[in-house]
């Protein structure tokens, strides 16, 4: 299996992108391409003293920067490490393509290249969220920003096949985020979305509100992308204060470092579970090959899991079974 990695995407590339990879062709006994700067990549393989021959590279010119825009950038920079990542995969030549860069320069460039799967009309951005009760799966959370109710649908059904197939969760149940839980709640787009949601065989329980996320009422949480990106950030933001409200709070006073002490390996455990490295990147569903995209700020463990998150969706043959899960719906 070879994976195929921006080495130039995120905040800090390429550095922490070649670490991430070193760790995970150790630890997954996978071949990653590294594609991007090459004088830059070797300067930065020959620093870590790797000398394996799991490791390949392919020379990108160009970069698309996070602040560029998406489409524009994905047409005329056709060098760039993004554009040619995804064609390496199109091409056969890698099995999967993970990317901490531009999140929407991805989405485009990965559409473009790679396709739609057969039944579904656009991609959609799933990411693994801590709740009470586990783990949940929101979707979409930043590649469609204005979807029609069928997309949602479409967005419910390959969620539950990767719960089933991925995370191995055998009748996750989905929910519709939206004002209220009442089903005549919201605007009429919402109401054409839950009344195929209710029609369809997923498990479907409704309405669900945003306190409901973290609170694990429901396995999938299904949104467009306008509302689950503003979900998403401000989910990142508060847990990032909270853990800073936190050590203020016990720093302030010669009790609260005793209590830091006492408290070391709860704070840690918390700290784990709201560590978006812990999943890794975010799978864009939807498109017809395995792509896996990281967070700007990813670090070297959120880069190894991005590649193990790839490697398992290659291994499982996931958008076999959407494609499967798609035609049963169809088909009902």
């Amino acid at each position: 299996m070879k994976i195929i990695v921006d080495a130039m995407g995120g905040d800090y590339a390429p550095k922490v992108v070649v670490e991430g990879v070193i760790a995970a062709v150790k630890e997954y006994n996978i071949e990653v391409c590294l594609v991007g700067d090459e004088e830059k990549i070797k300067a930065l393989l020959k620093k870590y003293r790797y000398t394996q021959d799991n490791i390949s590279i392919c020379p990108a010119q160009e970069i698309i920067e996070m602040s560029e825009p998406a489409a524009q950038s994905v047409r005329k920079k056709r060098n760039s490490s993004i554009v040619i990542g995804l064609n390496l995969v199109k091409d056969g030549k890698g099995d999967a393509f993970v990317s901490a860069g531009n999140t929407g320069a991805v989405v485009c460039a990965a559409t473009l290249s790679l396709g739609m799967l057969p039944g579904i009309e656009r991609p959609g951005i799933a990411i693994i969220a801590p709740s009470l009760k586990g783990i949940s799966l929101i979707i979409d959370v930043g590649a469609n920003i204005d979807p029609k109710p069928r997309q949602l649908l479409q967005y419910g059904i390959m969620s539950d096949a990767y719960l089933r197939y991925i995370l191995n969760n055998p009748n996750p149940t989905v929910g519709l985020l939206n004002i209220g839980e009442e089903e005549t709640k919201g605007t009429e787009f919402m109401k054409e979305t839950h009344e195929l949601l209710e029609r369809s065989k997923l498990n479907f329980i409704g309405n669900v509100e945003g306190k409901d996320i973290f609170a694990g009422k429901c396995d999938i949480v299904i949104c467009d992308g306008f509302v689950g990106n503003i979900a998403l950030k401000v989910s990142e933001s508060m847990a990032e204060a909270m853990q800073e409200f936190l050590r203020r709070h016990l720093k302030s006073n010669p009790l609260g470092i005793l209590g830091i002490l006492l408290l070391k390996t709860s704070l840690m455990k918390f700290k784990k579970d709201m560590d978006y490295s812990e999943y890794g990147g975010a799978p864009l569903l939807g498109v017809n090959g395995v792509v896996i995209i990281g967070h700007g700020r990813s670090n070297v463990k959120a880069i190894k899991n991005a590649v193990r998150v790839a490697k398992e969706e290659v291994e499982r043959k996931f958008n076999e079974k959407i494609s499967e899960a798609i035609i049963l719906q169809n088909h009902n």
